[in-house]
């Protein structure tokens, strides 16, 4: 067994799953791992997300670590975000997910932000 956060995980690999799974996590991840952006450019390239559901996911990956929130002491407030450190060490790992799905769907990965 092991513990983080307060949580208790069976193996590694659910550990992953947990910070990084679900459907947005991982296209967040794709957007924003080779350039900042605001909360209204991650809407505009994932247009299927609501509002409420990006937050969430933000906030989440922000606790853990994923995600840099920066806020701009503007008015109105300016709030960008990017990918930490510890966070790019996933990008091999979405890499990965985009050429297995390119793959499945008979495509190649190609990133909208390119």
């Amino acid at each position: 067994m092991y513990e983080k956060n307060g949580k208790t995980y069976s193996c590694p690999v659910e550990a992953t799953l947990d910070v990084i799974g679900g459907k947005w996590k991982p296209v967040i991840l794709w957007m924003i791992r080779k350039k900042v952006m605001r909360f209204s450019e991650l809407q505009r390239v994932i247009p299927e997300i609501n509002s409420k559901t990006l937050t969430k996911q933000l906030r989440e990956l922000e606790q853990d670590g994923i995600v840099l929130r920066t806020v701009y002491p503007e008015i109105p407030p300016r709030v960008e975000y990017s990918i930490t450190e510890f966070g790019e060490s996933l990008v091999p790992i979405i890499q990965a997910l985009c050429s297995w799905g390119a793959k499945y769907l008979g495509t190649e990965c190609q990133a909208k932000d390119d």
